[in-house]
């Protein structure tokens, strides 16, 4: 039967829709995975990074961010700035050259890919020629050179990519340049770096794979002199007191060259900073001098191979020190930022990049500290395990945490941010945010997540509430003094854990009266207070015994923690007070916090308790094991089946499948009719519902069906409809939910009386489908206020005249329940509509973009699809449905979190969180402008200029085809490379980091 619907309601509520929700992925926090490349540009003051997946990360001062994406699936091996312009040039490793630019648009900038060029070499020439492995940014901001590994070098000119090939460089050009005692067989392959001279642009040094090195005069196009280096080349560098030329070489060397003299071909000094022993390749090297005193030399590599082999390391030699900055990961590249508004003065600071974080050293003060980054910071410097939002911190805790880690970062440097590029035009955020991190080594980190950068607040450590094996004295990688190589650890990424059961699965802060508990792998459950004074004292340690004592259940799992019996020393900053140790030591599944009334709940695949925090007493305990369900028993470190078992019960079910076959074969084919006749006789007879899937009742002998998936406080209405009482709710893995009674003393007896609970309802549903979420709706339909929110008058108080309702959310519908009869009202299939199950929920606020005092509250769900929904309360209706995260990534859908504001994070790597949006009026993306620096001008008529060489070349893009530049749309990340492309021909600006930023204020 139709039903006919109102028009008139249907198109007010489509526009009030539009004002609520709006789907966007507006900026990505963290560190880039897989960096493969790093530019600077010293006149922008940008920092660019180049990933494998394709993307290309600009980045400048705080809050100025750009992000790109190469339609090529390929990886940027290189990235150069074009000097004192607003350009870059990408090399890919397909050996495509990409031109981005910054392009002002409504007072915003936007990064563009503007073109595109690859090498065609001469009919029939093998694909070497062409192949790119040396790019340099002339000076002039013009011209590409382009060496190969064929050994030429094409001049190719900017921005339209236009390739000059009268001024190119051959082989037979160099060969007739150069004596023929210098040339041997394939010296002259593999253009291994491209190098301009500081003090004339057109000298160039071409430095070959096999150590010969040519200084080219782009003018007269000829070779003015060479360097008959003997061992590999793997890097060059012109000095800036313009004399010399530094070279380093694969057997761990450098060698100092003198340039100017006609006969000075010879090496002026050679030196093996780490011999005499064989030493790995110095891949890069870097000398600048200062104003007073001697220069800073800087190469990476070159340690002795058999003993220090494995070590990651940059060398900094200045005066009589000598230091090797040891990393935790491969580097990737670096480079030297200069003082002055010209950067030419002293060297300030080291920008390191290496595969897993960026690291800055400052040059400037003693001991050479390291800068603390905005951004960029490696979120994975432990393996994330869970995670936490909570919005709208009150100043006063924001402050004390804010106090206690700044006591934290007394060995970073005091100075700022030296990359300070563009502006950050975004302003300032509404709220203050925490975004806090469970990690593998036990530790918990809080960010400050209010605006673009997810910038570091505190860090908290559990590990020294227990008995580990580890030593926190131990640093194999920190040198003794007078040790040689003189190595000095720096970075902050630490992926090994050394007890896996440290880790942190459960987090809930209140932000109210700053209680913290936190849970972990092994069943340690801890509630901390935050403390603005160091203090020492024991940890009070209470074990639970989630199985009552029944019997024929043995733990093959991890063992528990041991908890320290003497007293521990905090500093400030959140520190336990107590434990609860639940046994079975399992991992800890659920977790939920009530401050106003001191209590904590705790649930795993065994059961679930309550723990009176202020009493240091458990409540009580509630069993929800299933007898069948031995994988419960087993624990995630232990093997679940035996290869053995498995094949047995393969063979007797393929044994079993004969007999039955054979059995049943006699008139088959007579029951076979008669089933497909009375089949079509009843689809004949009966009235065709909507297409809905058939979805199999779960059975309760599967696995981990008591596993408590959420727990829940509310005081609400459970024995009768006149009296509201404490209460607490609990939803298992098999579609159980169970209701217990809290009785609470006075506030007078607190402190004496003891909690009692007692078993009030329990709810089963039909598929026994998990159960994810549990709300509970005030008589207006509004859900129930987080603990002291009220107290603090920051929230209304709940209306506790009409009738209040339940909304329980499966893996498989939602459905809402009567209270305190608990019966069903209405409910909202999903599993069997689409076949999608439930994997996030949560509770968020939506406020109208049109109107500032319209708001209204709805579940945001995340499905095992990627896709977002909204879902109206109380009525639970489908309000809106956007896809978000490919149903591939199961980690990133594992990892998502809501905040109470429509936005969410999920990690896109292991290093990335994407930040997203699905309301209208609130939102956090960046808003940034770049200019061409005004001192650009001046600092080029500071640099000679050739005589005639560019003016050959000079032609004005104008003459470029505007068909022959094509633009593309950026994409949204990296990692998402199966979403829609835009037509080429359309300028589409790039995602997050180019566009408006809009925050809303509440």
């Amino acid at each position: 039967m139709k039903r006919f619907r109102r028009h008139g309601q249907d198109s007010q509520r489509d526009r009030l829709k539009q004002e609520l929700f709006q789907f966007n992925k507006t900026v990505e926090h963290g560190f880039p995975h897989q960096p493969s490349a790093l530019g600077y540009s010293p006149s922008l003051q940008l920092l660019a990074i180049g990933t494998r997946s394709g993307a290309i990360k600009l980045y400048g001062s705080p809050g100025v961010e750009f992000m790109g994406l190469h339609d090529e699936n390929a990886a940027v091996t290189q990235v150069h700035f074009l000097p004192h312009q607003v350009e870059l040039v990408t090399l890919l490793d397909d050996n495509s050259l990409h031109m981005w630019t910054l392009r002002a648009h409504t007072g915003l900038s936007e990064l563009l890919e503007i073109g595109r060029f690859t090498l065609t070499g001469p009919p029939g020439a093998p694909p070497s020629v062409t192949r790119v492995t040396a790019v340099l940014a002339h000076s002039s901001g013009e011209l590409l050179l382009l060496g190969t590994e064929g050994g030429h070098v094409f001049i190719v000119q900017v921005p339209g990519f236009r390739e000059l090939e009268e001024r190119n460089i051959s082989l037979a050009e160099i060969t007739n340049s150069v004596p023929d005692n210098c040339i041997v067989q394939r010296s002259l392959e593999h253009v291994e770096a491209l190098e301009e001279n500081p003090a004339d642009p057109n000298h160039v040094a071409i430095g070959y794979g096999r150590g010969l090195i040519v200084i080219w005069d782009l003018q007269k196009r000829c070779a003015i002199q060479h360097f008959p280096a003997t061992q590999q080349l793997e890097s060059l560098c012109w000095t800036e007191d313009r004399g010399y030329i530094l070279s380093s070489h694969s057997d761990g060397s450098y060698c100092r060259w003198l340039f100017g003299e006609e006969d000075g071909n010879e090496v002026e000094k050679s030196d093996i900073p780490y011999g005499h022993f064989p030493c790995k390749a110095i891949s890069k090297i870097i000398q600048l001098p200062t104003k007073k005193g001697a220069p800073f030399l800087f190469f990476s590599g070159g340690m002795p191979r058999a003993s220090f082999g494995d070590r990651h390391c940059i060398t900094i030699i200045h005066n009589k020190t000598h230091v090797a900055l040891d990393f935790t990961s491969r580097i990737i590249d670096f480079f030297v930022i200069k003082d002055g508004p010209l950067r030419t003065g002293d060297p300030s600071a080291l920008v390191v990049l290496v595969e897993e974080e960026l690291v800055v050293i400052d040059l400037k003060s003693e001991g050479w500290p390291v800068i603390q980054t905005p951004y960029l910071v490696p979120l994975h410097s432990s393996a994330i395990t869970c995670s936490h939002h909570v919005s709208a911190i009150p100043l006063k805790l924001w402050e004390r945490i804010l106090a206690a880690g700044n006591l934290q970062k007394t060995n970073y440097s005091k100075k700022p941010w030296p990359i300070t590029g563009g502006k950050n035009l975004a302003p300032d955020p509404p709220q203050r945010d925490l975004l806090l991190t469970g990690h593998e080594d036990g530790t918990v980190r809080l960010w400050n997540a209010s605006g673009v950068c997810l910038y570091p607040m505190y860090k908290l450590s559990t590990a020294g509430v227990f008995h580990t094996d580890t030593d926190p004295n131990d640093n194999l990688h920190q040198g003794a003094e007078g040790d040689w190589p003189p190595f000095r650890k720096v970075g902050c990424f630490d992926p090994y854990s050394d007890d896996p059961r440290l880790g942190i699965q459960k987090i809930h802060l209140c932000k109210y009266s700053g209680c913290l508990a936190v849970a972990g792998t092994a069943g340690q459950i801890l509630v901390l207070e935050l403390n603005d004074e160091a203090a020492e004292h024991p940890v009070e340690a209470k074990v639970v015994d989630l199985l009552q004592g029944q019997e024929g259940f043995r733990w093959k799992g991890h063992t528990r923690l041991d908890v320290r019996d003497e007293p521990v020393r905090f500093e400030a900053g959140f520190q336990p007070f107590t434990v609860v140790q639940c046994q079975p030591p399992a991992v800890v599944t659920a977790l939920c916090l009530h401050s106003e009334w001191k209590l904590v709940a705790y649930g795993t695949s065994h059961g679930f308790g309550l723990f009176d925090y202020q009493q240091k007493s458990n409540v009580f305990i509630k069993c929800t094991l299933n007898p069948s369900d031995q994988l419960a028993m087993e624990g995630p470190l232990s093997r679940v089946k035996s290869i053995k078992k498995s094949l047995r019960q393969s063979f007797r079910r393929i044994r079993h499948s004969r007999v039955s076959l054979r059995k049943h074969q006699v008139n088959n084919a007579a029951k076979l009719q008669e089933a497909n006749a009375r089949l079509e006789a009843e689809l004949a007879e009966m009235e065709l519902a909507p297409v809905q899937r058939k979805i199999e009742a779960r059975s309760s002998d599967d696995s981990f069906t008591g596993l408590v998936r959420i727990l829940y406080f509310a005081d609400t209405f459970l024995s009768d409809s006149s009296h509201n009482t404490p209460s607490l709710w609990a939803g298992t893995n098999g579609g159980c939910v169970y209701v217990f009674i809290l009785r609470l003393p006075s506030v007078e007896h607190r402190t004496d009386e003891p909690i009692t609970a007692h078993p009030a309802k329990e709810i089963q549903l039909m598929h026994r489908a998990p159960i994810v979420g549990l709300v509970v709706l005030d008589g207006h339909g509004i859900p129930l206020p987080e603990p002291l929110e009220v107290a603090h008058d920051l929230a209304r108080s709940p209306d506790m005249q009409g009738s209040h309702h339940l909304v329980v959310t499966s893996e498989e519908q939602f459905k809402v329940f009567t209270l305190p009869k608990v019966s069903a009202k209405m409910k909202l299939k999903l599993t069997a509509m689409d076949g999608s199950r439930v994997r996030r929920v949560a509770v968020a606020w939506f406020g109208s973009s049109q109107s500032e005092d319209y708001c209204e509250s709805a579940l945001v769900v995340l499905t095992n699809q990627g896709d977002l929904l909204v879902i109206s309360l109380p009525g639970v209706k489908l309000q809106v449905r956007f896809p978000c995260i490919r149903k591939e990534d199961v980690s990133g859908i594992a990892s998502c979190v809501f905040t109470k504001h429509g936005q969410g994070f999920y990690l896109i790597s292991p290093s990335e969180f994407e930040r997203f949006s699905l309301s209208s009026r609130f939102l956090v993306e960046p808003c940034c402008l770049v200019e061409v620096p005004l001192s650009s001008d001046a600092s080029i008529q500071c640099m000679p200029k050739p005589d005639r060489f560019l003016s050959a070349y000079r032609e004005t893009s104008q003459e470029v085809e505007d068909s022959d530049i094509s633009a593309r749309r950026v994409m949204e990340h990296a990692l998402l490379n199966d979403e829609n492309c835009w037509p080429s021909d359309q300028l589409v600006p790039a995602t997050a980091s180019a566009f408006r930023t809009t925050i809303f204020a509440l």
